[in-house]
C-alpha cells in the first residue's frame, strides 16, 4: 500500500511541476520585461510591514468587482490617461498587475514614460497572487475565492479559487 501511495504522489507531484514550468514558460513569453518583476510573496510582506505602496489594477471594472487585492486603486487598462496618476507621487513605489502580467506591463511603461521611477509589474498578475494562497476581496471588501481569469483559456493556469469569466 506504501508503495502505491508513493507512485501517486509522485505522479501528482510530476504534475505539478510540469504544469508549474509551463505556466513560467506562458509568462517568459507574454512578457518583454521591459518593467521590472514584484513577485506575490514579496509584495505580501512589503504590504505586511506597512510599506508604503502603490498598488494599481489596471484591468476591467467587471474583473475588479469580482476579486482585487486589498488596497488595489482600479485603473482601467483600456481608458488610461496620465489624469489617473495625477496625485501619485512620482518616486512612489507603484506596482501594478492585472490578470497575468500583459496590460500591467503596457501601464508600467506608460508609468515610466510620465516619469514614475519605481514601477514593478507583480509577475503572474492576481491569478499567481491567488495561487499563492493570498487574499483576494470582492466588491463588498469581502474575502473571496473567485478570481476573473479573463478568458477560458487563462483560466487553466488557476489552480487556487474559483474561476469566473465572461
Amino acid at each position: 500500500m506504501k508503495h502505491i501511495f508513493a507512485i501517486f504522489f509522485s505522479f501528482l507531484l510530476v504534475q505539478a511541476c510540469a504544469q508549474n514550468n509551463d505556466y513560467h514558460k506562458e509568462m517568459q513569453d507574454l512578457l518583454k520585461g521591459t518593467v521590472p518583476i514584484m513577485k506575490a510573496p514579496t509584495l505580501d510582506s512589503l504590504k505586511n510591514t506597512g510599506s508604503n505602496i502603490v498598488l494599481l489594477d489596471v484591468r476591467q471594472q467587471k474583473e475588479f468587482d469580482v476579486s482585487h487585492i486589498k488596497g488595489a486603486q482600479f485603473i482601467e487598462y483600456d481608458d488610461f490617461t496620465k489624469k489617473d496618476v495625477k496625485d501619485i507621487p512620482k518616486n512612489a513605489q507603484v506596482v501594478v498587475y492585472c490578470t497575468a502580467g500583459y496590460r500591467s506591463e503596457r501601464i508600467g511603461e506608460k508609468l515610466q514614460k510620465l516619469g514614475f521611477e519605481n514601477v514593478s509589474n507583480l509577475y503572474g498578475g492576481i491569478l499567481d497572487w491567488k495561487n499563492n494562497n493570498y487574499e483576494v476581496l470582492n466588491n463588498q471588501l469581502t474575502p473571496t475565492d473567485s478570481v476573473h481569469t479573463y478568458s477560458k483559456g487563462w483560466s487553466k493556469w488557476l489552480y487556487q479559487g474559483v474561476k469566473v469569466y465572461d
